[in-house]
């Protein structure tokens, strides 16, 4: 996904959430949900958005509970997933997929990254160092 990414011309801070949501979705569906029909598998998918940012998803064959963003303890040692999704994210949600298209159905969870405002943080800060050697 990464090198797709890249290569379509996405801007690297794009790609570095996009990159770390499909992770999480990915890591989700294999602890939470079941596999897709017989075939032990899920589906990831990925595409860049009209306006330049990234739509990551992640079809599985669902599970016991619909995700949702959790508050755990200090101490937890999981359930922070959809709240990091939520913070990179534009937009994100949970489509149901049963018996749809042939595919044995499912559940998506998908998520949506904003394209870049700019080229980053750095390149948004202006330094004046023509002083600078005054102070060697």
């Amino acid at each position: 996904m990464r090198e797709e990414l890249l290569g379509s011309g996405t801007p690297e801070a794009v790609v570095d959430d996009a990159v770390l949501i499909l992770s999480e979705l990915l890591s989700n569906a294999y602890r939470h949900a079941r596999p897709i029909g017989a075939g032990d598998c899920v589906r990831a998918a990925w595409g860049r958005t009209p306006d330049g940012g990234v739509g990551v998803s992640v079809t599985d064959g669902g599970g016991p509970t619909r995700p949702r963003p959790s508050n755990p303890s200090v101490t937890a040692r999981g359930g922070r997933g959809l709240s990091i999704i939520t913070s990179l994210a534009r937009d994100w949600g949970v489509r149901d997929d049963r018996g749809g298209r042939g595919h044995g159905g499912g559940v998506t969870v998908w998520a949506v990254v904003a394209p870049s405002e700019d080229d980053g943080f750095a390149s948004s800060m202006r330094f004046d160092l023509s002083g600078l050697e005054d102070f060697a």
